[in-house]
């Protein structure tokens, strides 16, 4: 059984970086995460998750971050079995 490394870039609305941290953690429990400035005082979050590949998929984690309040946009960064 493969497992999945995957990171996802989390794009928070105006305001909100530290409640999509605080939620993200809470409800998905994610391997890593931290937030990284992209430009322009914008800030992003990268979440890191991993999991057996017959258990989840990518997109079941997507849509869950993208359920989560203050989110804007979620986009897949990398991904691979690990």
């Amino acid at each position: 059984m493969a497992k999945v490394g995957i990171v996802y870039k989390v794009y928070p609305k105006d305001d909100m970086l530290e409640s999509v941290v605080k939620n993200i953690k809470e409800k998905l429990s994610p391997a890593g995460l931290q937030t990284e400035d992209i430009a322009f005082g914008i800030q992003i979050v990268k979440a890191f998750f991993t999991f057996d590949d017959s258990e989840k998929s990518s997109s079941e984690i997507e849509e869950s971050l993208k359920k989560l309040e203050g989110v804007s946009e979620v986009e897949v960064e990398q991904e691979s079995l690990i």
